[in-house]
């Protein structure tokens, strides 16, 4: 046990020091998650319901778009191991570029999503609420993807703790703002869920400008200004973004869809389903989320170490992720668990949501380990930049295994909601297992 903890020591706390920041930042978007659900939940349980729909929709698009940023943390990462500045300032600006660019494309396909949304089979109440909320978010896509641009390059370079700062500070004036605008607040008239999506905007938007005002005039970063300014636009490296952005954002928006599919199965049995399901997904995204803030360290890492072709450290990088990551299982499950009886009641005034939220804790219970796994596992292989194998993983988990398994627990055998989510075990497991056999491939051959 000794010999085994001096391995990977040295990799724990460079993992944590990198880590922890990305973590704390995710951990700032989960609070505005719950305070998002909690807000609109105790305003009306349908405009909870219509705001489950729409987040979902949204949630699909927005992971999409970060996977194909993600492209651009080995690229920066494999440049900052060599200390090569220049060409790490010349691909930021080349993200930028190709990130707007999906950000249009994206915008597009959302905008025929829009004019479709009443095909969906969705209440029928929940249509007035569900098409303004849909437009308010829908303008604010552009501004993800532009901080998620300056975001990889930042975590790239190990500078975590600059995103980090930033997602606080948006997520703290997001809450404000959702209080004043959803409830009518100062003066302000009560908006309900419209007021929601209006603080989501105000608070994209200024966190966009916030990390494009810090890498122009900061001390930290002056180093990668020359290549930015004057390295111009690439095509090699534009062609080497795009290689690597679309198996990830295509890997991730897999993944996201079989829960997407999921929300809509689950709206064709009723308003109170709906709710229910979103306020569990607001609770599972806290363990996604912390523990792909640990999955962002171990990309780093890895992509550093491959920037100087040691395999070794490779390995003990991913392995020694996994490690933290099935500690940070434990303890999170473990502690939702203990907590379930009351989490319902956290987020709506409504007794039957708050039931129907204590049937769905076993199959969210059962998940966890094949959660963490997929997670550590696809972020070492986005570091290593071994990213198309992960498109057609993903696809097996989640459109062959998952997809199909929460209509047939659901619909077929009538479990209802909770057998829509008896699909998310054998998905994300499965990928786990795939993700972390090809991984152990690459790095042993």
């Amino acid at each position: 046990m000794t010999r085994f903890f001096a391995t990977y020591k040295d990799h724990y706390k460079a993992l944590l020091r990198l880590g922890i920041p990305i973590v704390i930042g995710q951990l700032g978007m989960i609070i505005l998650g719950f305070a998002d659900t909690m807000m609109v939940g105790h305003h009306s349980t349908i405009e909870l319901a219509a705001a489950s729909f729409v987040n979902n929709l949204f949630t699909l698009a927005i992971i999409f778009s970060t996977g194909f940023s993600y492209g651009l943390t080995p690229i920066v990462g494999s440049l900052f191991g060599k200390g090569d500045e220049t060409g790490a300032g010349q691909a930021l600006k080349n993200s930028l570029a190709a990130n707007i660019l999906v950000a249009l494309i994206l915008t597009i396909i959302m905008s025929l999503v829009y004019l479709h949304v009443h095909r969906f089979g969705q209440p029928e109440e929940l249509l007035p609420l569900i098409r303004p909320y849909f437009l308010v978010l829908l303008v604010s896509l552009v501004f993800v993807l532009i901080f998620n641009s300056f975001k990889q390059f930042a975590d790239g370079i190990t500078d975590t703790k600059a995103s980090m700062w930033i997602l606080l500070g948006g997520n703290a004036l997001h809450i404000i703002l959702n209080y004043l605008l959803i409830y009518g607040k100062m003066g302000l008239p009560e908006m309900g869920l419209m007021g929601a999506g209006l603080s989501t905007l105000i608070s994209r938007i200024l966190m966009a400008l916030a990390f494009g005002s810090i890498f122009l005039y900061s001390k930290r970063y002056a180093i990668y200004k020359g290549g930015f300014k004057s390295g111009g636009f690439s095509k090699n490296v534009f062609k080497r973004l795009n290689e690597l952005g679309w198996p990830i954002a295509l890997q991730m928006g897999m993944e996201t869809a079989s829960f997407t599919f999921s929300t809509v199965m689950v709206g064709w049995l009723g308003s109170i389903a709906l709710a229910s399901h979103q306020v569990m997904l607001t609770v599972s995204s806290l363990c996604f989320m912390i523990y792909y803030g640990m999955g962002a360290a171990i990309a780093v890492r890895v992509s550093n170490f491959r920037g100087q072709n040691d395999l070794v450290n490779i390995r003990r990088s991913a392995y020694a992720g996994f490690h933290i990551i099935l500690l940070m299982a434990v303890i999170s499950a473990g502690s939702i668990f203990l907590l379930r009886n009351y989490l319902g009641g956290m987020f709506t005034d409504s007794a039957e949501v708050s039931q129907t939220v204590i049937t769905l804790i076993f199959p969210f219970l059962l998940y966890q380990f094949g959660d963490g796994t997929q997670i550590t596992f696809a972020n070492a292989l986005r570091g290593i930049a071994d990213v198309k194998p992960m498109m057609y993983i993903a696809f097996i988990s989640y459109f062959l295994i998952s997809i199909p398994a929460g209509y047939f627990f659901g619909f077929i055998l009538r479990w209802g909601i909770v057998g829509v989510w008896m699909a998310f075990p054998f998905g994300l497991t499965s990928a786990g297992v795939m993700f972390y056999l090809r991984f152990r491939r690459k790095t042993l051959g």
